[in-house]
């Protein structure tokens, strides 16, 4: 009798300790999908900003290239008005002096 009480005894406490370990492995996993979760936002948030970085980079140097564009183009026609006024000086000087002999 006292031996099928201990043998009652020990499956209640198996059968707990089952439970127990069934709560521990669904409380794991629902940690591991906390932290999987965490990892994913905190990789989002990282690949966010640095897209943004990239895209702040880019425009900076669309910006300065723009710029560089713009100061060579004046340049470009400082130069080309700098040919023309010789030319045009050169040939006003001409008509002037075909139109006076």
């Amino acid at each position: 009798m006292e031996l099928i009480k201990k043998i009652k005894q020990s499956e209640a406490q198996a059968q707990e300790i089952i439970e127990q370990a069934k709560a521990e492995a669904v409380k794991q996993a629902e940690k591991g999908r906390d932290n999987r979760l965490a990892a994913m936002t905190e990789a989002e948030q990282q690949r966010k900003e640095a897209t943004e970085a990239a895209i702040a980079e880019a425009k900076s140097q669309a910006n300065a290239e723009v710029e560089r564009l713009k100061a060579r183009a004046e340049d470009q026609r400082r130069q080309l008005h700098d040919k023309t006024a010789n030319k045009m000086a050169t040939a006003s000087e001409k008509i002037m002096d075909y139109l006076r002999g």
